[in-house]
């Protein structure tokens, strides 16, 4: 049950950029550990803030010896972060997008649909 083996570490970055977006103020390593709650490590709790911060979805500036983190993006677009990674890692783009349209649900593919004519309405306006 310590907090810092693999399986916890899963969900713990999700976590901690709740903690940092809940936020009305920028937080330290110390502050967002506290919230948190549990054992996690401080180095654990800020390993996490620094690839948040590699990955883009939060910011952070000194404040004395530590340092202040914000979150930066919202949940959509983190995800879709995430999402554009696992796509550029693949060899074949065209494969992976017809697969991931492939497993979606009908509802999804209308509406990802909507959204690629409306793409293309605003770029024909332009």
């Amino acid at each position: 049950m310590g907090t810092d083996d693999g399986a916890d570490r899963v969900g713990l970055t999700r976590r901690v950029w709740q903690v940092l977006s809940a936020s009305a103020e920028p937080m330290t390593t110390a502050q967002v550990r506290a919230v948190l709650g549990g054992n996690w490590a401080y180095t654990t709790v800020m390993t996490v803030l620094t690839r948040l911060v590699a990955q883009g979805a939060a910011t952070r500036h000194r404040v004395g010896r530590a340092f202040a983190y914000t979150a930066v993006a919202d949940e959509a677009e983190l995800t879709a972060r995430r999402m554009s990674r696992l796509l550029d890692a693949g060899t074949d783009r065209a494969a992976v997008l017809a697969r991931f349209i492939d497993v979606l649900s009908d509802q999804d593919e209308k509406l990802l649909e909507e959204l690629l004519a409306g793409t293309r309405e605003d770029e024909d306006r332009s």
